[in-house]
C-alpha cells in the first residue's frame, strides 16, 4: 500500500521539485521510503511513498523500471495472485531479480502489453506506467474501486495522484468548488466519481484505464470526457470520436446481466464452491512480509473472513474490534465471543466520547473532500488501534452488496412491489397530497394515533418518513426508486444558492436492464457501482492509510464478485434471510447462534453530542454569516434544521452532519 504520483509539463528541475512536494503529502501512505523517477526526455515525472508489504528489501523500490527499459511504473496496491503469474512468465523465459509484485507487473506489461495483462491482474490497485516505446502515460484503477485515483490537466500538462492533497500541494488546480460535485455531496454523503469537490479535476473510475499521448502530456485535449468511453449502455454516449477519456477493461454491468440459466441445480454444490473460492482469496491476501490481521465486528461478513483466516493459518489470526460504552451502538461483545471461539490473539479498544470527538478535527486532511459517512470516526479508531500491532489488516467490506446484506433489500423491494402496479397519476395526487402538510404537521396530527399503537409500531419522526414516501412516490424507474429512497437531502435544490441545471451523477443501470435484473438485483448493483467504491471504500482507504495501515478486502476480489453475481438471487436472499448463502459457508466455522441477530451498523450517538459535546463547534461552522459569504448554501434551511435539533423537536442529525462536514473542509481547505 503507497501513494503514488505523477506530473509532466515543466522543465526536468521543476519536475523534480513538485513530484517530490507532491509524494511528500502522501508520506502517510508510505512512510517506509520516497523514490523519485524523470524520464530521458524529461516530458514525465513519477513520485512512489512506499509502505513496504511484500519485498522489503531495496529490489521492491519504485518507481520501478521493467528490464528492457520499456515501461516505469508507479503503483499503489496488491496484486494478489501475483505468484501464479510469475511463474507463467518464468516458463516463457522471464528472470527476475527480487520477489515483488510490481517487477511481475512490468514483466506482464513487456509479454503482454498493458491491456491484456491488466485482465490478468487480481487485486487493488492503482497506477501510471509510461510506455517509452509508444510515448504515452497510462493511468489505471481496479475493478471495482478500492484504490483511489485523481488526475487533472494544469496550466502546463498532465498529474495525477493518489490523494487530492498531493495535487493541491503542487498547486495544479484552481480551488473553483464543482457546484455538481456539491449538489451530489448534499444527496450521497460523498462525492461520487468521476466527479471531484474542484472542477477540471476527477477521479478515475473502477475497472478504467486512461491513456495519456505525448503531446497531451504537455496540453489540454481538444475532446475530454471524464466518463468511459464504452458507457454509451450506461447513458453517456461520446460527442466525438477523437476524444480523450477512460476505457473500461472490466464492467460491472456486463458481470450484473450475465445468464444465470445454467447457475447451480444444487445450493449445497454453490455453498462448497463458494467456500472453496473464499479460501484461495483470502489464502492469496494474507500474503505479507510485514505482521497480518483482520477487523472483527462479530457480524456475518468479518467473521466470515476470520473464520477462513484461522483454517488456513498456522496461528492464532490477530483480531481487532471497537467498542462503545452506549449499548445500543456496542457489537465489541459479539466480536469477543466469536473471536473465543476461533480461538484468535483479539484486542479490543472501548473508546469514549472524547475518543471519538478528537477524531473530528481530523476530518477534513483526511478525506480532503467532504465526506459525511459518520462511521468514519469508529472506522479511523479502529484502524489506529489495529495500526499499533500489524502493518495489514483484512476486512469484510463489500459482503454487503454482494450477497444481499442491507435490510433497505427487503424493506425497498416490499415497498416497490406495492407501489408499482398504481397508476402513475394516482402516485402523483399522493404525493402532492403529502407535501401539503409540512412534516411537523403531520407529527402533530398523528401523535394521538400512534399512542394508541403498540410500542413496536409506533413510529418517530413519521412526518420525514411521508416525506420521503412522496419522494418515492413520484419515481419513474426502479433506479430513480432506490435513488430517492437513500437520498438524504431530498430538497438540494432548496438548500444550494445555484443547483445545477443537470447533475452529471455516476453512470446508472437504465431503464431497459430493469426488465432483465430484479429489483433486489438492481438495488444490489446501484450500491456495488456506486455506494461501495464512493463512501464505503472511500471511508476504508483514508481511515487505514491515515495511520500508515494496508487495508485488504477479499469480497472485492472480482472472482469473488463474479461468482455472487452468477447465483439467483433466492442463493442470496432467501425469505426473510440476508446473505443466505455466505451464512451457509460461516457455519461450517461458527455455530449459528453466535451470529443470528440484528444487523446494527457502524453508528455513533452524533445526535446527542450535537447538542452537548460538539454544539460550540457546530454553531461555529454553521454561522449564517460565514454560510451566506461562502454563497453555496442557503442559511434558512440549515438554520431551521439546527434549532428544531437542539429542542430535541426533530433528530437532524444525518442531515446536519452532511453540512458540518462539508462547512469543516471549505474552512481547513480555504485556510491553507
Amino acid at each position: 500500500m503507497c501513494g503514488i504520483v505523477g506530473i509532466s509539463g515543466f522543465t526536468r528541475d521543476k519536475l523534480d521539485v513538485l513530484s517530490r512536494r507532491m509524494s511528500a503529502a502522501l508520506r502517510h501512505r508510505g512512510p517506509d521510503s520516497d523514490g523519485h523517477w524523470i524520464n530521458q526526455d524529461s516530458t514525465l515525472a513519477l513520485g512512489h511513498r512506499r509502505l513496504s508489504i511484500i519485498d522489503l528489501s531495496a529490489e521492491g523500490h519504485q518507481p520501478m523500471t521493467s528490464g528492457s527499459g520499456r515501461f516505469s511504473i508507479t503503483f499503489n496496491g496488491e496484486i494478489y495472485n501475483f505468484g501464479s503469474i510469475r511463474e507463467e512468465l518464468i516458463k516463457l523465459g522471464t528472470h527476475f531479480r527480487g520477489t515483488s509484485d510490481t517487477e511481475v507487473m512490468l514483466a506482464a506489461f513487456e509479454t503482454w502489453g498493458i491491456d491484456t495483462a491488466i485482465r490478468k491482474f487480481a487485486g487493488m490497485f492503482a497506477f501510471g506506467v509510461w510506455d517509452a516505446q509508444e510515448h504515452a502515460l497510462t493511468i489505471a484503477r481496479d475493478r471495482l474501486g478500492e484504490k483511489p485515483l485523481y488526475y487533472c490537466w494544469h496550466q502546463s500538462g498532465f498529474a495525477f495522484a493518489s490523494e487530492l492533497k498531493a495535487l493541491s500541494a503542487a498547486q495544479l488546480h484552481n480551488k473553483e468548488i464543482c457546484l455538481d460535485a456539491v449538489y451530489n455531496y448534499s444527496r450521497n454523503n460523498c462525492i461520487p466519481a468521476p466527479l471531484s469537490i474542484y472542477k477540471g479535476v476527477w477521479k478515475l473510475p473502477p475497472g478504467c484505464t486512461l491513456t495519456v499521448p505525448l503531446s497531451y502530456l504537455k496540453k489540454s485535449p481538444s475532446y475530454f470526457s471524464p466518463h468511459p468511453a464504452n458507457d454509451a449502455t450506461d447513458g453517456f454516449a461520446l460527442e466525438n470520436s477523437r476524444t480523450i477519456s477512460p476505457i473500461r477493461y472490466w464492467s460491472a454491468l456486463n458481470v450484473a446481466l450475465r445468464d444465470k440459466e445454467n447457475s447451480y441445480a444444487r445450493a449445497e454444490d454453490a455453498v462448497e464452491d463458494l467456500d472453496r473460492l473464499l479460501r484461495t482469496v483470502i489464502k492469496e491476501q494474507m500474503i505479507s512480509d510485514v505482521p497480518l490481521g483482520a477487523f472483527l465486528s462479530g457480524g456475518v461478513d468479518s467473521s466470515a473472513i476470520v473464520a477462513i483466516m484461522q483454517q488456513v493459518s498456522s496461528h492464532p489470526v490477530k483480531t481487532f474490534s471497537i467498542g462503545f460504552w452506549e449499548k445500543s451502538y456496542n457489537e465489541a461483545h459479539h466480536a469477543k465471543q466469536v473471536a473465543q471461539y476461533l480461538n484468535t490473539d483479539h484486542t479490543e479498544l472501548y473508546a469514549t466520547a472524547q475518543d471519538a470527538l478528537d477524531v473530528i478535527p481530523l476530518l477534513p486532511s483526511l478525506y480532503d473532500e467532504p465526506f459525511a459517512d459518520s462511521s468514519q470516526i469508529p472506522t479511523y479508531l479502529v484502524a489506529k488501534l489495529a495500526r499499533a500491532h500489524v502493518t495489514v489488516s483484512l476486512s469484510g467490506d463489500g459482503g454487503d452488496e454482494l450477497f444481499g446484506g442491507y435490510s433497505r433489500y427487503f424493506s425497498g423491494s416490499s415497498l416497490r412491489s406495492t407501489l408499482q402496479y398504481s397508476p402513475a397519476p394516482l402516485r402523483e395526487l399522493c404525493a402532492h397530497l403529502i407535501n401539503r402538510l409540512s412534516p411537523r404537521s403531520w407529527d402533530r396530527m398523528l401523535k394521538l394515533p400512534m399512542r394508541l399503537l403498540p410500542d413496536s409500531y409506533r413510529l418517530r419522526n413519521i412526518g420525514d418518513k411521508f416525506h420521503k414516501l412522496a419522494q418515492v412516490l413520484q419515481s419513474k424507474s426502479g433506479a430513480d426508486f432506490y435513488v430517492n429512497l437513500l437520498t438524504q437531502w431530498e430538497d438540494s435544490d432548496q438548500l444550494l444558492v445555484n443547483p445545477p441545471l443537470h447533475s452529471v451523477a455516476p453512470s446508472q443501470i437504465s431503464t431497459i436492464q430493469e426488465e432483465i435484473l430484479s429489483f433486489r438485483e438492481l438495488m444490489m448493483f446501484l450500491d456495488l457501482t456506486a455506494y461501495l467504491p464512493d463512501d464505503i471504500l472511500v471511508k476504508v482507504d483514508r481511515a487505514t492509510m491515515g495511520v500508515s495501515l494496508e487495508s485488504r478486502a477479499p469480497f472485492i476480489d472480482h472472482r469473488v464478485a463474479e461468482f455472487a453475481w452468477g447465483l439467483p438471487i433466492d442463493y442470496k436472499m432467501n425469505g426473510n434471510i440476508s446473505k443466505w448463502i455466505l451464512r451457509q459457508v460461516l457455519y461450517r466455522y461458527v455455530p449459528q447462534k453466535l451470529l443470528d441477530r440484528p444487523k446494527m451498523g457502524f453508528g455513533l450517538p452524533i445526535d446527542v453530542w450535537l447538542r452537548r459535546e460538539l454544539r460550540d463547534w457546530a454553531e461555529d461552522l454553521l454561522n449564517v454569516s460565514t454560510i451566506t459569504q461562502q454563497g453555496i448554501f442557503n442559511p434558512a434551511p440549515i438554520q431551521k434544521m439546527w434549532r428544531e435539533h437542539l429542542k430535541g423537536d426533530r433528530n437532524w442529525q444525518f442531515k446536519l452532519w452532511d453540512i458540518l462536514m462539508f462547512q469543516a473542509w471549505y474552512k481547513n481547505s480555504h485556510s491553507m
